[in-house]
């Protein structure tokens, strides 16, 4: 079946108008959802905006009361949560119960670690003020606006909603015109643990129910979509000054080292490549093995590669690509690697049959191909023979992108990754920085900037309140006209003594 994208948006007279979420395995009408305009996502944030008093009001045990209870309805409601992700993304049954198991795992953490994180507490004065007391804390910014992706439609914008209302903002949540139902189960969700005041909204709609939110006038911007996006994002918020964090693509490499576990490196590569059918930001789609390893690993990789299938049963090894544009930049990828010189072991162009395409595994790819410059975003590999791992690392940081990065190597693992510019590196393993909640997820470069996840992903959505609070007279005091010369002359003199050897 041709795959299809979500119906163009339509309404009866007299009702707003609306659009169809579709099953891109089947083409199927899942839900329709309405297109909120200009005036729907304005009128959001302003009602948002007294639900932030009271949310930062209830304080970090209140909140925290209230996210353990929205936790536990999502794990009460977890079989329904998984097929409705399944159904808007095509994506496997155990992709999906993957990805919601992050999804709990990360809000747990941001309920538990908000206090210490953005807690007020106590900080050193320091020689000129010993007579002060000083504090810092963390105070939510009110308002935060999330535009999320469809590819990983609850993990991903989690990152900054369960973040973000941890620390004690309101949430408006724009998500995917791909998988709007997932949007609007975690705003359901949410008001039933806390139904006195529109503390998590939910706005469905197209690219310009996004503008509209960058417009809106909120307190901080969170996007995470293309690069190409991203700069439309930061342009339009920049109208208003609006803060933004913007999360966009990857085009991730994997080093094999001459000293590495091939067959896991193999099993990693495989698995880092092309579950959810590639579209993953943080997903291997280069990879630089060193010379000495290099068939043995092109062997594996092959052999593994072989015997997975896309489909749309629930116990398929990988689903559909959920955006049917999608699949044309596969196949432009594809075809430009084969026709300046490469191979295809696994897979060619004959893999793509939209909504599906099958394991394509290529070698011998020029540098300047878009297979190894752009983001593919689909089930391909490109393996690359190396001199050694040293020569992997100039060439894994050769592009502008730098969001996350793998290593495979069982002596050099750390001091590899130490020499990657990216944000985030898995050594021997593939992907787990994403898993760790206490860790930062997010990239340099064209890769974006800002966190989520982690205590820098707390702060993102707060800003630094510093107090200081004079306990007693001092007796050298530098900062008034009554001070004298002698004061300052003591004051020049105990910097030398105390900072000058």
């Amino acid at each position: 079946m041709t795959q299809t994208a979500p119906t163009k948006p339509s309404r009866a007279d007299g009702e707003q108008k609306r659009f169809a979420s579709l099953d891109p395995r089947t083409g199927e009408v899942i839900a329709h959802h309405p297109v909120h305009g200009e005036a729907d996502v304005r009128a959001a944030v302003e009602s948002a905006r007294p639900a932030a008093v009271f949310w930062a009001g209830l304080g970090f045990d209140g909140r925290r009361t209230r996210l353990d209870a929205w936790r536990r309805l999502l794990v009460k409601r977890l079989d329904e949560f998984q097929t409705l992700i399944s159904a808007e993304t095509g994506k496997s049954a155990d992709d999906a119960r993957t990805e919601l198991a992050l999804v709990i795992d990360h809000l747990h953490w941001a309920a538990r670690q908000a206090p210490k994180t953005l807690g007020k507490r106590k900080v050193r004065p320091g020689m000129l003020m010993y007579n002060h007391a000083a504090t810092l804390e963390y105070l939510p910014l009110g308002v935060v606006g999330v535009i999320g992706p469809w590819n990983y439609p609850a993990f991903t914008p989690m990152g900054s909603i369960a973040y973000a209302l941890a620390a004690g903002n309101a949430v408006v949540f724009k998500p995917s015109e791909f998988t709007p139902g997932v949007g609007v189960f975690l705003g359901a969700t949410f008001a039933e643990v806390v139904p006195e005041h529109p503390v998590f909204q939910v706005v469905t709609g197209f690219g310009e129910t996004g503008a509209a939110l960058c417009a809106a006038g909120v307190d901080k911007l969170a996007f995470t979509g293309s690069t190409p996006t991203g700069r439309k994002v930061m342009a339009s918020c920049a109208a208003t000054l609006t803060p933004v964090l913007v999360e966009c693509g990857g085009k991730d490499p994997l080093i094999v080292a001459e000293d590495a576990d091939v067959r896991g490196a193999a099993e990693a590569t495989v698995w880092g490549g092309i579950f959810n059918a590639g579209q993953t930001c943080a997903g291997v789609e280069r990879v630089y093995v060193a010379d000495a390893v290099y068939d043995e690993f092109v062997k594996l990789v092959v052999e593994k590669a072989k015997k997975l299938r896309p489909g749309g049963e629930p116990d398929a090894d990988f689903g559909p690509i959920t955006m049917p544009k999608q699949v044309e930049i596969i196949k432009s990828h594809v075809a430009d690697a084969l026709e300046r010189g490469g191979r295809a072991v696994v897979g060619g162009l004959e893999s793509i049959r939209p909504p599906y395409v099958e394991p394509v595994v290529l070698v011998d790819v020029p540098d300047d191909s878009t297979a190894v410059t752009d983001e593919t975003f689909g089930p391909t590999l490109v393996l690359t023979r190396v001199a050694d791992a040293d020569e992997a690392v100039r060439r894994a940081n050769s592009l502008p992108y730098g969001l996350g990065a793998t290593v495979f190597s069982r002596n050099r693992g750390e001091e590899l990754a130490d020499k990657l510019r990216c944000g985030m590196v898995s050594v021997n393993s593939v992907l787990a920085y994403a898993s760790v909640p206490g860790l930062p997820f997010g990239g340099v470069g064209d890769s974006g900037f800002g966190r989520i996840h982690g205590e820098d992903g707390l702060r993102e959505f707060t800003y630094a309140h510093a107090v200081t609070r004079k306990r007693f007279a001092a007796a050298l005091n530098p900062m008034t006209y009554e001070r004298g010369s002698r004061t300052i002359r003591h004051v020049v003199r105990l910097v030398k003594v105390l900072y000058g050897r």
